[in-house]
């Protein structure tokens, strides 16, 4: 059996790209900046920095009560890849059904970036495996798109920084 000799591998580091970090920079670089997939949407949103967690997506006109704002939109995955997923410190999972998960991390439309609220000014229908995002009463340009996220009261607690008057302190239902 003869073997072919694999060439060396080139150990002189690469030039940066134009944009790209730098080491200097590296530590607070977390990928691209998050955007909104306008294919979704049905009013002007933004993606900007958000009080409440991170990213949050933000009006960019005024938006009627009872509206379809946005879509919420990934990767459809199993409960055994669900479970897998959100091991993950940061991920953007939304229970579709018993069965099946949307992973918005993965194709997502820029609706995993809307951030929880005790009161939100946003609610999820599901209809025909869609999730959609309508709103709950006006919503002002420059204001953040909030939902509540109800999750499970038997799942791991997680604190809640919405900063509403009626915070019940943690993102889980009670």
């Amino acid at each position: 059996m003869s073997r072919r000799r694999l060439p060396e591998a080139d150990t002189t580091p690469a030039k940066p790209k134009a944009n790209a970090p730098t080491a200097r920079s590296s530590s607070r670089y977390r990928g691209p900046k998050p955007r909104i997939d306008p294919r979704f949407c049905c009013f002007r949103l933004r993606i900007g920095r958000s009080k409440i967690h991170r990213w949050g997506v933000y009006a960019e006109e005024p938006i009627p009560a009872g509206r379809k704002v946005i879509e919420y939109t990934g990767e459809r995955i199993s409960r055994r890849e669900t479970k897998r997923r959100a091991q993950a410190p940061y991920n953007y999972l939304f229970t579709l059904d018993a069965y099946w998960t949307i992973d918005g991390a993965v194709g997502g439309s820029g609706a995993e970036f809307i951030n929880h609220s005790c009161e939100p000014n946003l609610y999820a229908k599901i209809v025909k495996g869609h999730i959609l995002y309508i709103s709950k009463r006006d919503i002002a340009p420059g204001e953040e798109l909030t939902v509540d996220y109800h999750f499970d009261k038997d799942v791991e607690r997680v604190p809640c920084r919405c900063g509403s008057p009626n915070c019940r302190g943690t993102i889980n239902v009670k």
